[in-house]
């Protein structure tokens, strides 16, 4: 498995799969909705899944001397991998605006989501989701991907805009906890927000290596 994530990570990537994991530092952007970043990094993503088809990849990688179930999870080792970058910087985003920025008047006066462990869970939800429905949407065929991106921007965004109205209806003002007020809760919902992530991922992981051993290459 390790052969075949170096060979992702040379040959099938695109080089925007590593620069849009500077998004992440998009949780530093005060009046933003911060949770666009975690998109981005999902869509550097799509870059390398669209450039490694034009160059025939799957193909080329059910030919190597591997299962073609290795395959499938050669692909989702790179995407997380790119996530957990992306995830990296945003969870540094968030102890700087927890800790040296916590006093700063331009994030206490945002009207947005504040950059907590809440957004990180958020954020470990979309990815989670970009693996269910765009990763194992593109597995069905190992070539079409238009459709399953389609179904993902719609979701992706549906959840972004659920995350930012949460803390404005009553009793849910917690979510939008500044710094390290309700830390406890914010640890939970970020430990949810992982658990999701894991559970999104190795089922479609699972049906991915599924569909694609049937796929007639």
């Amino acid at each position: 498995m390790r052969k075949l994530l170096r060979k992702e990570m040379r040959l099938a990537a695109s080089p925007l799969s590593y620069l849009f994991t500077a998004f992440g530092l998009m949780f530093l952007v005060p009046g933003y909705p911060i949770l666009c970043g975690a998109f981005f990094v999902t869509l550097g993503l799509f870059q390398s899944f669209q450039a490694a088809r034009e160059a025939n990849d799957i193909v080329f990688s059910a030919l190597l001397p591997v299962a073609k179930k290795d395959v499938v999870k050669g692909k989702y080792l790179f995407v997380c991998l790119i996530e957990a970058c992306g995830l990296i910087l945003m969870t540094a985003s968030v102890l700087l605006r927890m800790t040296v920025f916590s006093g700063s008047a331009v994030y206490r006066s945002n009207a947005l989501m504040n950059a907590n462990f809440f957004a990180l869970a958020a954020a470990c939800v979309i990815f989670g989701l970009f693996n269910l429905i765009f990763v194992g949407g593109f597995f069905k065929t190992a070539y079409k991907f238009a459709r399953p991106f389609v179904i993902y921007i719609i979701v992706c965004f549906l959840v972004i805009l659920a995350a930012e109205a949460l803390h404005h209806v009553p009793g849910l003002e917690m979510l939008n906890a500044f710094g390290t007020d309700r830390l406890g809760l914010q640890l939970g919902l970020l430990a949810a927000g992982i658990i999701l992530f894991l559970l999104f991922t190795l089922l479609s992981c699972r049906k991915a290596c599924k569909r694609f051993e049937r796929i007639d290459l």
